[in-house]
């Protein structure tokens, strides 16, 4: 029988994949949802039959193909329906009330989990006492119990003021010595009280120069284990002073109106008031003495909310760069813990200001190894371990302020980061 071989037959694919390709069809995405039921259309086709057969086509209608996620959902698609539900206009309204008060909660006052500078207050004049004899300048002292009667005359008003702020550059030095604790203690109070007369009969330039002399007294570390107790006495008349002039400009907002919204605008602030706020500004910039100038300027620190929104947050790293030419570490300390004490009233998300006085702190911190601050020591007897528990009350207040509600991920432990060579170590949990 003979064999016939096998020939493999000619195959062209291009033309099979032409034939057999499926046919393209548009697809409207407006209408495409991924949970709706899927249509799947087939397209005529064309079968090749082999060699002396005959070719046929078969077609086959369109069908629908039961989809198992809509299946389940019964067709439906949860938020398709809760999206049509929904009222776009309330619900926008909605996220804008959640967005701003959000914001209105990040921004606003410290809540009642911040520990009040008031309840410090108290232990810190426990703690810091001293049986030195103390001196305060009797130059304040005159202040205390005076009153005048303001001018009638405008030229006669100009000329006294003029005077005053001459005294208050050019007056005496002269010390009242040999006073006690509790002596001195009563002589500041008495200057708070001669300072809310004075301004309360209109006597605004005297108030300004009991609060600069105080301020004063500020930089005198004459007794260097009281200082912290002199920070606290001091700064009480720092902060009745920059209540009072607040209230005073806020009062003349009020025109027609019974009282300006916390969250007012400098656009809905007067000229009248305008001016007086900046008048205020201007004469404490004309304070040539650093200490005096910065302190007092930190006291009125909330009154740049009646000139520009941006004012707290300009003038916050300019008050933080003036601590800078304060020279005694002890004395600058505390001039940053005060502006964070203001700070956190005012703006207490403005963190980068407050981060920046603590660095600025580290940074400085090794003056007390100079001829300035250890031959201060050596004359008063005060022994270092003595001296840097001084530091610990504005260490401690700088820390909390910066800590307050801030991010875990700014915080990490002083100990494996930083070498701290001074007893409170402890404080420094957060470096931000």
């Amino acid at each position: 029988m003979a064999a016939f071989p096998w020939h493999a037959r000619s195959r062209n694919y291009v033309s099979e994949s032409e034939v057999y390709k499926l046919e393209s069809v548009p697809l409207d995405f407006g209408d495409y949802h991924p949970l709706k039921p899927i249509t799947v259309t087939e397209s005529k086709t064309k079968k090749m039959s082999r060699k002396g057969s005959t070719s046929s086509t078969s077609s086959s209608s369109s069908s629908s193909m039961i989809d198992p996620l809509s299946s389940v959902l019964d067709g439906t698609d949860p938020l398709s329906l809760f999206a049509a539900a929904a009222d776009p206009v309330s619900t926008n309204a909605a996220m804008d009330s959640t967005r701003k008060k959000r914001d209105k909660d990040d921004s606003s006052a410290v809540g009642s989990d911040f520990e009040p500078w008031s309840s410090k207050r108290s232990e810190i004049l426990a703690r810091y006492t001293t049986t030195e004899k103390l001196s305060i300048n009797s130059n304040i002292m005159s202040f205390v119990g005076k009153t005048t009667a303001p001018g009638s005359a405008v030229s006669e008003k100009v000329r006294t003021r003029l005077e005053e702020l001459d005294d208050l550059e050019e007056g005496s030095q002269k010390e009242l010595l040999n006073l006690t604790q509790q002596d001195y203690m009563n002589r500041i109070e008495e200057l708070n009280q001669s300072l809310k007369d004075a301004w309360s009969s209109d006597q605004k330039v005297k108030a300004l120069k009991i609060v600069i002399q105080c301020s004063k007294l500020l930089s005198d570390t004459t007794v260097i284990q009281f200082y912290p107790s002199k920070f606290v006495l001091i700064t009480d008349i720092l902060d009745t002073f920059g209540k009072l002039v607040y209230e005073r400009i806020l009062s003349m907002c009020m025109d027609n109106r019974a009282s300006l919204p916390d969250n007012f605008s400098p656009e809905s602030v007067n000229d009248t008031a305008k001016e007086t706020c900046l008048n205020w500004f201007f004469k404490i910039a004309s304070i040539r003495e650093l200490i005096p100038r910065f302190y007092v300027e930190a006291a009125i620190l909330k009154c740049n909310k009646f000139l520009s929104k941006m004012g707290i947050s300009e003038c916050l790293p300019r008050l933080t760069s003036m601590i800078r030419g304060i020279g005694d570490p002890l004395v600058a300390v505390y001039a940053r813990a005060y502006l964070c004490r203001v700070g956190m009233e005012v703006a207490p998300q403005l963190k980068e200001s407050l981060n920046k006085n603590f660095f600025d702190f580290l940074l400085t911190f090794k003056q007390i190894h100079g001829d300035t601050v250890q031959n201060q020591l050596v004359a008063q007897c005060v022994e270092i371990p003595l001296y840097l528990t001084l530091y610990s009350p504005a260490i401690d207040w700088i820390l909390q302020c910066i800590a307050y509600r801030a991010p875990e991920v700014s915080r990490c432990g002083a100990t494996g980061n930083v070498t701290l060579s001074f007893p409170f170590k402890n404080h420094f949990e957060c470096i931000a």
